[in-house]
């Protein structure tokens, strides 16, 4: 087999590995080469795969119903003929004391609702951020292993380089000394011719 031959055969053969390798990282991200993965500690996909903590039950939201029950203090008995009279002579401070009660007992309803739709939407804001955060990490990953397979082919095809650097030189070596033993033998029938006369 002629040099160009095998460099050839060389240059399929890693072409082949490359295409392999690719192939693998592309559609099977969640894998590592065994080559390459048998060293500690587990693949990059695989490192971030813990248990999700439990989730702990929110508190219980406040119980406004006793408030909206009582809120209206001119429903409440008078007591007798001395109450009746109390009730009309604290009829104005009775009726501000009633609104007042009502636009606070409105006020907290509101507050109650304004915190749950607040906490929901908090909620939903963090699960779309985290959700991001998770596809960015799983790009990363895929990407890290990419470059790890691209890595491996990389080395492959500078081991098969060096081995056909070295290839050559030996037989360069070997046909140096080959050549030197024919110059040596070429001078010893040289001297040989001289000596003789």
């Amino acid at each position: 087999m002629g040099e160009r031959e095998e460099r050839e055969s060389v240059a399929t053969e890693l072409r082949r590995i490359r295409e392999a390798v690719q192939a693998r990282a592309l559609l099977e991200p969640g894998k590592v080469a065994t080559e390459s993965a048998q060293g500690p500690g587990p693949a990059p996909g695989e490192a971030t795969a813990e248990p999700l903590p439990e989730l702990a039950a929110p508190p219980p939201r406040p119980d406004g119903s006793a408030v909206n029950a009582l809120w209206d203090v001119a429903k409440a008995p008078a007591g007798g003929i001395l109450g009746r009279w109390m009730r009309r002579w604290l009829a104005p401070f009775i009726g501000a004391q009633v609104a007042w009660n009502a636009k606070q007992v409105q006020l907290d309803n509101a507050i109650l609702e304004y915190l749950d739709a607040r906490l929901d939407a908090t909620h939903r804001h963090y699960d779309r951020v985290l959700g991001i955060q998770g596809r960015h990490m799983q790009d990363a990953n895929e990407r890290h292993l990419i470059l790890q397979e691209e890595l491996v082919a990389h080395v492959h095809d500078l081991v098969k380089r060096i081995d056909l650097v070295l290839g050559e030189s030996e037989k360069g070596r070997l046909s140096l000394e080959f050549a030197l033993r024919d110059v040596r033998n070429r001078l010893a029938r040289v001297e040989e011719r001289l000596n003789r006369g």
